[in-house]
């Protein structure tokens, strides 16, 4: 028997005063979910618990099967592996989102707000050029990369807020301590401002906020880890690269995002595909924790309605042999604060094309139990 784990990123949310306290995930139609929930099981458990902060990489590592001592510190190394890129012993990497700032230095945005993504591009292309001792790199939109030689300062004891827990803070004292630990990054972030000038527009300023430094990191290969051929279905460059990191197939698509616009469609039938090839095959879809990060709960109701349609439907109507399946979220993003929370968040559990079994899951280890039972996947 093959599983799917299909995970809608910040799936989970605050309830909406405006629907009468529904949440996103309650306010949308998903009559294949529902279909799923009576075939086995809904639950509502918090995946990273109280153990770390709520955030992709940790809690899709640990849905993964991945021990807590395995996790890297931070996220920027497997998003450069997602680029097929690696770095040495002796370097570091350091995400860098492009944010902005309002009249009082007050952080208004990690997310390039108010610029389009021709803007976006255009703000990355201004700063891409020779930094002596850093390589810029873009990724997407307001995401980006800077690779430097190794400062333990940095990377043991440099405290940098992540941006998107710190809106509405002063951006001289969020980044402050970088600024005091590195001369090199100071120069950066001043030089890169200044040519960031001409996407100002009011009382808004666009700059460049370097953070979540980290080192070169081996993850266990997946197939030693549960004796299972995976794959992975996913756009995000976080997710590419833990993709990358545990040695699963991660083919990318044309037409898919990492924001609502992905093509669904696209998704649903490379997933099929991979089915057809791997005991094992992760689906992620990033666009819900895009749309709460934006506060737009409308946008999420709707493109878990559209997951549900686009996709659930055409994998419940085309799988033909037994198939474990658990749709979950990493974490809760909340679409009133924009922020990650600890919370519990939807998780449905069921088999398809074979006969119904009691399902329960209480907690991250149980959903494990549940997709990872190499003895009979082949049965």
């Amino acid at each position: 028997m093959r599983s799917l784990l299909v995970i809608i990123d910040g799936l989970g949310d605050d309830p909406i005063p405006e629907w009468n306290g529904l949440t996103p995930f309650q306010y949308a139609e998903h009559k294949n979910m529902d279909e799923l929930i009576r075939l086995g099981a809904y639950s509502e458990v918090s995946i990273c618990e109280d153990d770390f902060i709520p955030e992709s990489l940790s809690c899709i590592l640990r849905l993964l099967g991945v021990q807590q001592q395995d996790f890297p510190t931070n996220r920027a190394y497997l998003e450069l592996l997602a680029h097929d890129r690696d770095i040495s012993e002796y370097e570091m990497v350091l995400r860098c989102n492009l944010v902005s700032v309002d009249e009082n230095d007050m952080l208004v945005s990690f997310n390039g707000q108010g610029l389009s993504a021709k803007d976006m591009a255009e703000a990355a292309k201004a700063c891409n050029e020779f930094w002596q001792g850093i390589e810029f790199m873009h990724l997407s939109m307001y995401r980006n990369l800077l690779i430097l030689d190794k400062d333990r300062r940095i990377l043991d004891n440099c405290v940098i807020p992540p941006p998107h827990e710190s809106m509405g803070e002063n951006i001289n004292l969020l980044l402050r301590e970088i600024k005091q630990q590195s001369l090199l990054l100071r120069h950066f972030i001043e030089g890169t401002g200044k040519k960031l000038e001409r996407f100002n527009h009011g009382d808004i300023r666009y700059m460049l906020y370097p953070w979540g430094p980290s080192e070169r990191k081996s993850l266990p290969d997946f197939q030693a880890l549960h004796g299972l051929k995976g794959a992975a279905v996913c756009e995000a460059e976080i997710v590419r690269g833990i993709a990358k990191g545990l040695q699963l197939t991660a083919p990318k698509i044309a037409g898919a995002t990492a924001d609502i616009d992905t093509d669904i469609a696209a998704k649903a039938a490379v997933t099929l595909n991979l089915l057809n090839e791997n005991d094992f095959v992760l689906t992620h879809f990033n666009g819900a924790d895009e749309a709460a990060h934006r506060y737009d709960y409308q946008g999420k109701a709707e493109f878990i309605s559209a997951i549900d349609k686009e996709f659930l439907e055409k994998i419940i109507n085309n799988v033909r042999e037994p198939l474990r399946i658990v749709i979950c979220g990493d974490h809760v993003t909340s679409s009133r604060s924009g922020k990650h929370n600890k919370n519990v968040g939807p998780v449905i559990a069921a088999q398809l094309n074979t006969a119904a079994i009691p399902v329960k899951i209480n907690n991250y280890q149980d959903i494990l139990t549940f997709l990872m039972r190499a003895s009979d996947m082949r049965g």
